[in-house]
Order: structure tokens, then C-alpha cells, then sequence
């Protein structure tokens, strides 16, 4: 069993916790953007009430720990460990949750390079204890908005997860799947279940556009987010998504092993 002081060591030696990779001009960049309501950085959120962008930074200093100085306009940003650790315990607290009561679980990541392998290992780890993972939509394909225009793109799952693949791109050039924001995925699996009857999830879990698009649904989300990702922070603190946690979202997979390992050990999943 990996102690919470070893994993804490290992946030801070991966850059997970700590300084971390994105810069804090990116951050702050996300946040007036998120002020302004920019689709790009609400994630399928619809907030409740006005976000200026001095409340989206307050917010992120006690959710994160980044810096609540505006003054502070560059350099690496930094996210403090005791709350990564905090909202893993919770976020492991809802994975324990859902396990006892066997409910169907949906999983989604738009960080397919980096963070597919621990939710597959999340996935799989409640599939053997009785949930069902569910994989509505498979194989449809997705109109996005990019930086580089509207893209098509189609839901796949690997081991359970589900991300986007560039439909015209044989398997092997893709398998990592595409990076995207979007809360179109999540929408369109929902709608798949809707559409066949099926279960509807007790617990949607994943990042960016998953969570909040979830969230925003009426739908109970967890997910991972960076320091330039406010919306599933806003929508933690307006009861949308359940547990966010505060960590760097695309270091190297490998980093997230021990993550991997804590939580299932936290949720009494370990196999």
C-alpha cells in the first residue's frame, strides 16, 4: 500500500502537485475566458450565478492553491498537494460509493494520451465488483468545434473508457484517441441510453467536457482537472460535479500509476 506521504512525495516529484507545467499565463488566460462565458473553457457547464474573473481566480487559490494574486501574471503555476490528496480521498470516497451499490458507471476522457490507463484501471476495478460499465454510442460519429475548424471525430471505448477517435485514421495511427474539451461526447453517449432504454449512470468519471457536461445534466461527476480547467472547480462549488480533483493532467501516463493504486486502495477496490 503506497502511504499518503510517499504519494505526496510522488505529486511533487512528477510535477502533479506543486509547480507543475502549465503556466500561469494560461491560467489566468482561462479564467477571463471563463469570465467572459467562452464556450471553449465552460465545458458544458451553464454557470449559476456571475463569475468575474477575480472570483474564478479566488476560487482556484482555495481549490487548488494557485496563487490569488492577480499581480502575478507569469511563471509556472502551482497546485498545492494537501489538496490533491483531499480530493482524491474524496473521489475515492464516491468510487467506494458507487461499488457498494453496484451502480452503472460511465467513463470518459478527452486526455486519451495521458490519463486513459487510469481510468481503465478504475473501470475495470468496479466492473469486477459487480458495476456495469456502460458503453452506449459506440462508433458514432461527433461534429467538434476546434481551434482548426468543425472536425468529426467517433466515441470508441478502450477497456471501458470512452474518447474520440479521427474517423478516417487507421487503428493502429489512433489509438491513443483524440484530445478534446467537448461535452458533445458525453451528451451523445447519454442520448445513446436514453435512445436504447438502457441503465442510465449512477456516476460519471472523467475530465473536461465528461464531468461538466455530466454534471450539468443532473448526472453525479468526478473527474481530474488542471489549473487552466475552472469549470469543473465552478461547478464543484455550485453542486454540479461532485469531486474535482486538482492535479496536472498531461504528464506522462506512467505518473499516474501510483495515483492509480491509492485511490483503488482508498475505495477498497485493490484486486
Amino acid at each position: 500500500m503506497l502511504s499518503t506521504g510517499a504519494l505526496r512525495a510522488h505529486l511533487l516529484a512528477a510535477r502533479l502537485a506543486g509547480p507543475v507545467a502549465t503556466s500561469r499565463e494560461r491560467s489566468l488566460r482561462s479564467y477571463r475566458l471563463f469570465a467572459a462565458r467562452d464556450p471553449r473553457v465552460l465545458l458544458g457547464l451553464d454557470p449559476e450565478r456571475p463569475w468575474s474573473e477575480r472570483d474564478v481566480l479566488g476560487l482556484m487559490a482555495d481549490r487548488c492553491g494557485v496563487s490569488s494574486d492577480p499581480g502575478r501574471v507569469s511563471g509556472a503555476d502551482e497546485i498545492d498537494p494537501e489538496r490533491t490528496l483531499s480530493a482524491l480521498h474524496a473521489f475515492a470516497e464516491r468510487l467506494r460509493e458507487a461499488a457498494a451499490d453496484r451502480v452503472p458507471v460511465l467513463f470518459g476522457t478527452g486526455h486519451p494520451g495521458r490519463l486513459l490507463g487510469f481510468y481503465a484501471a478504475l473501470a475495470d476495478a468496479l466492473s469486477a465488483a459487480g458495476c456495469l460499465v456502460l458503453t452506449p454510442a459506440q462508433g458514432r460519429c461527433i461534429d467538434i468545434t476546434t481551434r482548426f475548424g468543425v472536425r468529426t471525430y467517433r466515441l470508441d471505448y478502450v477497456r471501458g473508457v470512452a474518447l474520440m477517435r479521427e474517423p478516417d485514421l487507421p487503428y493502429a495511427r489512433s489509438e491513443t484517441g483524440a484530445h478534446t474539451h467537448s461535452p458533445l461526447p458525453v451528451r451523445v453517449a447519454l442520448d445513446g441510453l436514453v435512445a436504447s432504454r438502457g441503465p442510465l449512470p449512477g456516476l460519471v468519471v472523467g475530465d473536461h467536457g465528461w464531468v461538466c457536461g455530466a454534471g450539468q445534466l443532473g448526472f453525479e461527476a468526478i473527474g481530474l482537472a488542471d489549473t487552466d480547467d475552472p469549470a469543473l472547480f465552478v461547478g464543484e462549488a455550485e453542486g454540479r460535479v461532485a469531486v474535482a480533483v486538482p492535479l496536472d493532467d498531461a504528464v506522462r501516463s506512467a505518473y499516474y500509476l501510483p495515483l492509480t493504486r491509492y485511490v483503488l486502495n482508498r475505495a477498497c477496490l485493490s484486486q
